[in-house]
């Protein structure tokens, strides 16, 4: 098992840590053999030394489906026009997000990572408040499937891809019958699962303490039967937000603006407290990481600043050890 931090890649992030040295010299002292990035802006391919980055996380948007669809009523509706659409998507059709996606997949794979995640979700800023959703699993399950078969086709070179949770409609790993079928659909010979621990909490708000937390995990992963054995990779880290989604979802929130990129920053900032990103600090979520026993172990913990992230990720760190596990 490689331990992994997570790591946002945009002009500047670097400095902090001391540049790319310093980072790598940061991981090695958190146990840590590399990051796993996610592309935040134009900043040069060259930015990460080759070899730093184990896995990549691909680029995502929360929802593109009615894009990717070309339903312009929908995108006229949410966006004021379909140029202001186009803008946000960068492009006029769903080429242009297989263009993305295959340029931010390039950018991986030239980095020498191992694996690529891809986000296997869709809801509307409405619906993430509301809690009130028009779309079904299946059909966020078999468009993304066709999504990637457009990006992976004439790729030639190996990586794993693995397919990541949501609590919004596609993946959440609560139904495996939605695992099977994005399975059977992807047309990639190394497919996996990246079980987003916080993210499954998410699906489950009645849950109150880290103990129920793993041990419903637990229940998740058993639930799975053999598909199980397809979760390579594990983004570790823990959100108990029941409390906040109870107080506040299933209405829209009066001060939501009005333009689509006010509202894209107000949602933000509403999904930062469902999907908090604290570390584990009970050690009963070793019994997760033993149960998967993946071969990426990703601390996706956010900080301001390098000396809180490495504070984060040794307390989760400790954690693991106090349940038990070898690090």
């Amino acid at each position: 098992m490689l331990e992994l931090l997570s790591f946002p890649v945009f002009q500047g992030c670097l400095a902090p840590w001391g540049g790319a040295a310093g980072l790598a010299r940061a991981c090695a002292d958190l146990g840590c053999a590399g990051i796993e990035p996610v592309w935040g802006d134009d900043s040069p391919a060259d930015l990460l030394p080759r070899g730093l980055a184990v896995g990549y996380h691909l680029t995502f948007w929360p929802d593109w489906l009615d894009f990717w669809q070309g339903d312009e009523a929908a995108l006229a509706r949410r966006f004021g026009s379909l140029d202001a659409a186009r803008a946000f998507y960068g492009g006029r059709g769903p080429e242009a997000l297989i263009a993305a996606w295959q340029a931010d997949l390039r950018r991986a794979l030239d980095l020498g990572v191992r694996y690529a995640v891809f986000h296997v979700a869709d809801a509307t800023i409405e619906e993430m408040f509301l809690y009130s959703f028009r779309r079904r699993d299946e059909e966020v399950a078999d468009a993304a499937a066709d999504a990637l078969n457009a990006v992976l086709a004439g790729v030639t070179r190996p990586f794993t891809l693995l397919l990541e949770n949501q609590w919004w409609p596609g993946l959440t790993l609560r139904r495996p019958e939605i695992a099977a079928r994005l399975l059977e659909r992807v047309r990639w010979p190394d497919v996996g699962f990246m079980l987003d621990t916080g993210h499954l909490l998410c699906t489950n708000p009645d849950l109150r303490t880290e103990a129920e937390g793993a041990a419903f995990l637990l229940r998740v992963l058993d639930g799975l039967g053999p598909l199980a054995a397809r979760v390579r990779g594990l983004h570790l880290h823990c959100s108990l937000s029941g409390a906040y989604v109870r107080a506040h979802t299933g209405m829209l929130p009066p001060d939501l603006p009005d333009d689509y990129l006010g509202r894209y920053a107000r949602n933000y900032a509403h999904v930062l407290q469902i999907d908090r990103h604290q570390p584990w600090t009970d050690g009963a979520v070793s019994a997760v990481v033993a149960r998967v026993a993946p071969d990426w172990l990703v601390h996706e913990l956010p900080g301001p600043d390098p000396a809180a992230r490495m504070a984060a990720v040794r307390t989760q760190r400790a954690a693991l050890r106090r349940g038990g596990l070898a690090l």
